[in-house]
Protein backbone atom coordinates (compact mmCIF):
# COMPACT_ATOMS: atom_id res chain seq x y z
CA UNK A 1 0.00 0.00 0.00
CA UNK A 2 1.43 3.33 -1.07
CA UNK A 3 1.34 5.83 1.75
CA UNK A 4 2.71 9.25 2.63
CA UNK A 5 2.71 10.43 6.23
CA UNK A 6 3.42 13.99 7.26
CA UNK A 7 4.61 14.99 10.71
CA UNK A 8 6.14 17.95 12.50
CA UNK A 9 3.26 20.40 12.50
CA UNK A 10 2.23 22.39 15.53
CA UNK A 11 1.79 25.80 17.07
CA UNK A 12 4.62 28.28 16.63
CA UNK A 13 5.02 31.99 17.24
CA UNK A 14 5.55 34.42 14.37
CA UNK A 15 9.20 34.39 13.38
CA UNK A 16 9.65 30.85 14.56
CA UNK A 17 10.60 27.71 12.66
CA UNK A 18 9.24 24.25 12.04
CA UNK A 19 10.46 21.28 10.06
CA UNK A 20 7.86 19.05 8.46
CA UNK A 21 8.64 15.52 7.41
CA UNK A 22 7.04 13.43 4.71
CA UNK A 23 7.77 9.73 5.06
CA UNK A 24 6.84 7.23 2.39
CA UNK A 25 5.93 3.60 2.81
CA UNK A 26 5.10 1.03 0.19
CA UNK A 27 7.19 2.76 -2.45
CA UNK A 28 10.55 4.43 -2.94
CA UNK A 29 10.60 8.18 -3.15
CA UNK A 30 13.77 8.18 -5.26
CA UNK A 31 11.79 8.08 -8.48
CA UNK A 32 9.16 10.63 -7.58
CA UNK A 33 8.84 14.37 -7.68
CA UNK A 34 7.62 15.50 -4.26
CA UNK A 35 5.54 18.56 -3.59
CA UNK A 36 4.41 20.34 -0.47
CA UNK A 37 1.03 22.01 -0.55
CA UNK A 38 -1.06 23.85 1.98
CA UNK A 39 -4.68 24.68 2.47
CA UNK A 40 -6.06 27.29 4.81
CA UNK A 41 -9.73 27.25 5.86
CA UNK A 42 -11.93 28.58 3.09
CA UNK A 43 -9.09 28.70 0.58
CA UNK A 44 -7.96 26.52 -2.27
CA UNK A 45 -5.01 24.19 -1.90
CA UNK A 46 -1.85 25.92 -3.07
CA UNK A 47 1.60 24.71 -3.95
CA UNK A 48 4.44 25.69 -1.64
CA UNK A 49 7.55 23.88 -2.83
CA UNK A 50 8.48 20.89 -4.91
CA UNK A 51 11.64 18.95 -5.59
CA UNK A 52 12.32 16.69 -8.54
CA UNK A 53 13.32 13.07 -8.10
CA UNK A 54 16.97 13.88 -8.73
CA UNK A 55 16.88 16.91 -6.48
CA UNK A 56 18.21 19.05 -9.28
CA UNK A 57 15.02 21.04 -9.75
CA UNK A 58 13.25 22.94 -6.99
CA UNK A 59 10.29 25.24 -7.45
CA UNK A 60 9.07 27.76 -4.86
CA UNK A 61 5.90 29.71 -4.42
CA UNK A 62 6.72 33.43 -4.25
CA UNK A 63 5.16 33.67 -0.81
CA UNK A 64 7.77 31.36 0.74
CA UNK A 65 10.94 32.22 -1.16
CA UNK A 66 13.78 32.95 1.19
CA UNK A 67 11.95 31.37 4.13
CA UNK A 68 11.15 27.75 3.23
CA UNK A 69 13.46 25.10 1.89
CA UNK A 70 12.92 21.53 0.77
CA UNK A 71 15.28 18.62 0.94
CA UNK A 72 15.13 14.90 0.51
CA UNK A 73 16.90 12.01 2.19
CA UNK A 74 16.38 9.07 -0.10
CA UNK A 75 18.12 6.74 2.32
CA UNK A 76 15.36 7.48 4.83
CA UNK A 77 12.68 7.66 2.15
CA UNK A 78 11.74 11.04 3.55
CA UNK A 79 11.35 14.60 2.28
CA UNK A 80 11.58 17.60 4.57
CA UNK A 81 10.12 21.07 4.51
CA UNK A 82 12.08 23.54 6.61
CA UNK A 83 10.02 26.60 7.40
CA UNK A 84 11.73 29.64 8.89
CA UNK A 85 10.48 33.11 9.78
CA UNK A 86 6.94 31.84 9.90
CA UNK A 87 4.09 34.30 9.52
CA UNK A 88 0.44 34.08 10.60
CA UNK A 89 -0.53 33.76 6.93
CA UNK A 90 1.43 30.49 6.79
CA UNK A 91 -1.23 28.93 9.00
CA UNK A 92 -2.71 25.99 7.11
CA UNK A 93 -2.87 22.25 6.81
CA UNK A 94 0.28 21.12 5.01
CA UNK A 95 0.29 18.15 2.68
CA UNK A 96 3.02 16.32 0.85
CA UNK A 97 2.33 14.63 -2.45
CA UNK A 98 4.19 12.48 -4.94
CA UNK A 99 4.15 12.20 -8.71
CA UNK A 100 6.17 10.39 -11.33
CA UNK A 101 5.82 13.44 -13.52
CA UNK A 102 9.41 14.50 -14.06
CA UNK A 103 8.94 18.23 -13.88
CA UNK A 104 8.68 19.96 -10.54
CA UNK A 105 5.39 21.83 -10.76
CA UNK A 106 3.16 23.29 -8.08
CA UNK A 107 -0.08 22.05 -9.57
CA UNK A 108 -2.09 19.70 -7.33
CA UNK A 109 -3.71 17.76 -10.19
CA UNK A 110 -0.25 16.60 -11.29
CA UNK A 111 0.21 14.61 -8.10
CA UNK A 112 -1.02 11.08 -7.63
CA UNK A 113 -0.38 10.27 -3.99
CA UNK A 114 -1.19 12.44 -1.01
CA UNK A 115 -0.59 12.36 2.71
CA UNK A 116 -3.26 13.12 5.29
CA UNK A 117 -1.80 16.50 6.22
CA UNK A 118 -0.31 18.11 9.29
CA UNK A 119 -1.58 21.33 10.84
CA UNK A 120 0.63 24.38 11.22
CA UNK A 121 -0.61 27.30 13.30
CA UNK A 122 1.41 30.49 13.50
CA UNK A 123 0.14 32.67 16.26
CA UNK A 124 1.32 34.67 19.24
Amino acid sequence: QLQLVESGGGLVQPGGSLRLSCAASGFTLDYYTIGWFRQAPGKEREGVLCISSSGSSINYADTVKGRFTISRDNAKNTVYLQMNNLKPEDTAAYYCAATKFGLCVLSPPRYDYWGQGTQVIVSS
